[in-house]
């Protein structure tokens, strides 16, 4: 649990302790010959309290070493226990300022300045390794040459050491101006996950000596092991010591461009600037690991209510007409739409707000969305960053005007996007905010758009180095749009443009930037895009949320193609340009469950596939699949045949089936909304959140919870009509037919059916889901009936299931109790002595009372009879029930594992309980 306040003042001691050990030991790997040393570490020469009540010391470079450039010889220490649950180590240059992802991007407490004192050496430099504790977490050091390990107290587990000797296959800490590097060792049985945006073709795991390399980056996700369109530096490790499970997470804050190395036995950071920034995060469970990390870089942003329905999306809608016909075409097969979505064919010339005048004429346009609105519908289209350069266009002049642009040699830099020649908003500049909202507003005003989707903010550029207007027209409006037609020069006689050391920058070690701004461009205040590069996406989407959130006071809804830490505090975010194969659908699962880890859990991926046309086949069980993706949207490239779900008859009872359940489930998904927006809990989430003491489930990937305990198994293998599903102890009932049950009695696999319009669900024990009768779109669904799903283990006497529920007008800025217009709900139920149980605690009743939403059926699974004296009880109310219309309907469970357990599900009916009341409701079980 996280503590909210900061620890008591510490106390200081200095003990000897083997910082080699652990409570987990080590397999020993082959001897390799040592690498060349770059570097060769510091000593710490002074340590003392700061002001704050952590450390502050100083570290002395021991010899120089000119590879990548001169060590960097003084160095700042700066330990501070700022939680219980989190330790922060910050390392950087005593004597000079550098380069920090901005506080006022991502607040947080600022380490005390260099101070001059610390750079006179003390009479008793301290030799003898030294601890200091707070909370759950231990910060220990040894002095000469200078390491720090990080210790679990209650475990006296060492989650990180970055000592080494002439054997380790890592240096000592190095810090030179453009490299930095510091390593941990690791134990074998440690399974690491995060350090993104990457596809990674093994699952959800880090696997050893796969690159891990950190630069935002515009390259398609069919790209594996490569450096994607976010930056994420964080991990979590998950251990397990005689059966029980313990994760903590690591998060180097720094946003320059890095390789992770992983070696399985140790993990290196090769940093290209910037500072040591790492903060650990306690857990000990991975929930609150994530918990503890959101509570740091910001929890996720509250989403609208229909945002969690389906969307739909293709870049190639030419005009107006298509988009109504794709809407009229949804409601003629029934299936679900909630959102519609324009790439830029909406724009003119590709140019950010404005209206192409003959494919989408205004009058039209509006009429359109006038109607799409009084049905509840949504509308939201593409805004890239590149601003198109032409002196008839309003916002690029303002933008001139306003002299928002990032610049190379004090003119705004040039570069190519979709328009042709752009310039790029610099977002840290006060006055380029500023200046995008009133585009919003201006563009809002023109066009009612629901929400934005921010792409191209890695920042992709279709040209290399610095660029001028050539003498011909550009682009020539032939041939792809994205073949450079500036004329353009590489910069390589800068040491932003040509670092000494190469990351693995697109897996071939490019030139950092290749494709992107040029990096030794300027942002305010001198900012170098050499530093600025992988926040770009961030600051873009900081700006555009406060742009939209000052439109109308509404919740903002925005995707980011680019993210880095912290960018869920303000955007949901989609996977980029997948392919339509069977391996793309896997790694679509990948990487919406590390992003859960990231703190942005709002997550899903092009559904069938950005590029090529998939198979039907395919099509089927991605939409299967997509509609329990956090986001779910279907999204096609240009080039590739129309995929719309209605396209395929079969692909559209799929689709019938999973998003009809899907709608069913709303308020299950707005309540774990809620929760990640207040604990940063994923929505989507690996098994091992809800079983961490079970290593068998560690490098599970092909299945996922949504929330605790709703467990979703697909089929993601062509040709396949069952599927192979792992399941942890326990009764699990299928969702779409709950009387079908299985009890797994260790950790087992079964074999389950699933012809082509079938996906497999199964909800635990224990657990109270609420659901409604769906529908075609979200505002009608809402409005519907409850019914509450009651599990308990098949074959217990005595048990327990808790459930909850979240309501409020999902128009308000926050998401919150306390406002008047929200109401939150807590189930509960039991079973003992033959008596079952089900009641509710309600907190602020008034909204959901308002609403006049009601609980039409209460099923409970997993008992032995109905029996007699059904009693129900609603506060404030005596004749709430007509107890004649009440209906109780049994019905035994079958077992596809087969089983000797008799039980049955109950079904109560007829009921009309006020979700917004406190009911009580009990009967005695009979012998079935």
């Amino acid at each position: 649990m996280v503590s909210s306040h900061l620890t008591p003042i510490f106390h200081l001691t200095l003990l000897l302790l083997l910082l080699s050990s652990s409570c987990i030991a080590s397999k020993s790997s082959p001897i390799s010959p040592p690498p060349t040393k770059i570097g060769n570490g510091y000593r710490l020469v002074s340590l003392q309290e700061s002001n704050d009540g952590g450390l502050i010391g100083h570290l002395q470079v021991n010899r120089k070493n000119n590879i990548y450039g001169p060590d960097i010889p003084h160095l700042q220490l700066y330990i501070k226990h700022e939680t219980d649950d989190r330790l922060r180590v910050h390392i950087s240059d005593a004597q000079n300022p550098r380069w920090e992802v901005p506080y006022t991007l991502l607040p947080r407490s600022q380490p005390p300045p260099p101070s001059q004192t610390l750079l006179r050496p003390t009479q008793n430099p301290i030799t003898t390794a030294s601890e200091f504790s707070g909370g759950e977490l231990i910060f220990s050091y040894i002095s000469t040459p200078f390491s720090f390990a990080v210790t679990r107290k209650s475990t006296a587990q060492t989650l990180f050491n970055s000592s080494s000797d002439k054997s380790s296959p890592f240096n000592p800490i190095t810090f030179k101006d453009q490299y930095l590097e510091i390593s941990t060792t690791l134990p074998s049985d440690a399974s690491l996950y995060g350090l993104g945006e990457n596809s990674q073709p093994h699952g959800i795991k880090l696997y050893p000596n796969d690159p891990y390399t950190l630069w935002t980056t515009d390259q398609s996700a069919i790209n594996l092991n490569m450096d994607l369109y976010g930056s994420h530096p964080v991990y979590m490790d998950l251990r397990n010591v005689g059966g029980r499970a313990c994760a903590h997470g690591v998060l180097l804050l720094n946003s320059n461009g890095m390789d992770v190395l992983y070696r399985g036995s140790s993990l290196t950071y090769k940093v290209i600037g910037g500072v040591l920034d790492f903060y650990f995060f306690a857990g000990p469970s991975p929930l609150a690991v994530v918990d503890q990390y959101t509570q740091l870089v910001g929890r996720p942003a509250p989403m609208p209510y229909w945002s969690l329905g389906f969307h739909q999306c293709r870049w190639g809608y030419h005009n107006l007409s298509v988009v109504e016909d794709v809407v009229e075409n949804y409601q003629k097969a029934n299936i679900p739409l909630d959102v519609i979505w324009n790439d830029d064919d909406h724009m003119d010339g590709h140019k950010d707000f404005t209206l192409n005048p003959n494919a989408y004429p205004r009058p039209k346009l509006l009429d359109f969305l006038q109607r799409i609105h009084a049905r509840g519908m949504k509308y939201i289209v593409i805004i890239d960053p590149g601003i198109g350069v032409n002196t008839s266009y309003g916002t690029y002049q303002r933008g001139l005007a306003k002299d928002v642009f990032i610049k190379y040699e004090g003119k705004p830099y040039l570069a190519q996007v979709w328009p042709g020649a752009v310039n790029f908003p610099d977002f840290l500049n006060p006055a380029t905010v500023s200046w995008w909202g009133d585009e919003v507003r201006r563009f809002h005003d023109l066009v009612p758009v629901d929400g934005l989707w921010i792409d191209m903010n890695e920042a992709s550029n279709f040209c290399s180095g610095l660029c001028t207007l050539p003498k011909g027209q550009c682009p020539t409006g032939t041939g792809p749009g994205w073949v450079c037609c500036l004329d353009c020069k590489n910069i390589t006689n800068t040491k932003w443009d040509d670092p000494p050391y190469k990351i693995n920058a697109s897996g071939t070690h490019v030139p950092i930037g290749y494709k992107t701004i040029a990096t030794s461009a300027v942002h305010y205040n001198g900012v170098r895009e050499y530093d600025a590069h992988s926040i770009y996406g961030f600051s873009h989407a900081i700006a555009t949320h406060k742009a939209l959130q000052g439109l109308e006071g509404k919740r903002p809804f925005i995707l980011s193609r680019s993210t880095f830490v912290g960018s869920g505090h303000y955007t949901a975010h989609w996977t980029g340009d997948n392919q339509g194969t069977w391996n793309d659908i896997k790694y679509s699962i990948y990487t919406m469950l590390n992003f859960g880890l990231f703190g942005i859990p709002m997550v899903g991926s092009d559904i069938c596939g950005f590029y090529p046309q998939p198979t039907e086949e395919l099509c089927n069980r991605w939409i299967e699949l997509g509609a329990f993706y956090p986001f779910s949207r279907d999204h096609a490239n240009y080039y590739s045949p129309r995929q719309e779900l209605y396209q395929w008859e079969t692909v559209a009872t799929s689709a019938r089936n999973a998003l009809g359940m899907r709608y069913k489930l709303l308020p299950y998904l707005y309540t774990l909304t809620y929760e990640a927006h207040t604990t940063g809990a994923p929505i989507a989430r690996p098994l091992f959140f809800s079983f961490p003491n079970i290593p068998e489930l560690y490098g599970l990937s092909t299945q996922f919870l949504l929330g605790e305990s709703l467990m979703v198994s697909p089929v993601l293998d062509q040709g396949r009509t069952n599927v192979s599903a792992v399941f942890p102890p326990g009764t699990w009932y299928s969702l779409f037919d709950p009387s079908e049950a299985i009890i797994s009695k260790d950790t087992q696999t079964f074999t389950l059916d699933a012809p082509l319009h079938v996906i497999n669900v199964h909800l635990y024990q224990n657990t109270i889901l609420p659901m409604q009768r769906g529908g075609l779109i979200s505002k009608d669904a809402r409005m519907t009936p409850f019914t509450l799903l009651v599990t308990f283990p098949a074959g217990d006497t005595d048990a327990k299931a808790q459930g909850k529920l979240f309501l409020d007008n999902d128009e308000l800025p926050e998401m919150q109790l306390g406002n008047g217009q929200s109401t939150y709900v807590e189930f509960s139920a039991t079973k003992s002595k033959q008596t079952v149980k089900v009641w509710s605690n309600v907190q602020e009743s008034k909204f959901a009372l308002d609403k006049g939403w009601v609980i039409e059926k209460i099923s409970v699974l997993g008992l032995s009879g109905v029996g007699s004296e059904f009693a129900v009880e609603v506060e404030g109310s005596l004749d709430i029930l007509d107890a004649s219309k009440v209906e109780m309907v049994e019905k035994e469970h079958k077992f596809i594992n087969g089983g000797e357990t008799q039980s049955v599900m109950v079904e109560v009916g007829g009921l009309n309980i006020p979700v917004g009341r406190v009911f009580t409701m009990s009967w005695k079980m009979g012998i079935s």
